[in-house]
């Protein structure tokens, strides 16, 4: 994973409200509704936060008809992780 992807990476977590998102779709795949059901804001504030999330790669997003569906991408979750990782291995 290059620097510019894991600088998207964090900026898209480093919020409150999308690393909240972020988690909860840790759970599995939500329309927008279900995460906008959770949050005190409005549709076009939460495409902002969508938008960025999808953007960094962690998040994917699906259209079937009006509806917006997301997911976490677990294998760009992963390649996060592992740079964690290799950090926590250097000595």
């Amino acid at each position: 994973m290059d620097n510019e992807k894991i600088l998207k990476c964090m900026k898209a977590l480093g919020d409150p409200v999308r690393l909240e998102i972020f988690n909860m779709l840790r759970e599995g795949k939500l329309c927008a509704c279900k995460i906008l059901e959770r949050f005190a804001m409005t549709q076009p504030t939460l495409s902002y936060h969508m938008k960025l999330l999808t953007d960094s790669g962690l998040i994917f997003a699906e259209k079937d008809w009006k509806w917006s569906y997301y997911s976490v991408d677990k294998k760009a979750a992963e390649a996060l992780g592992i740079y964690f990782c290799d950090i926590a291995k250097e000595k």
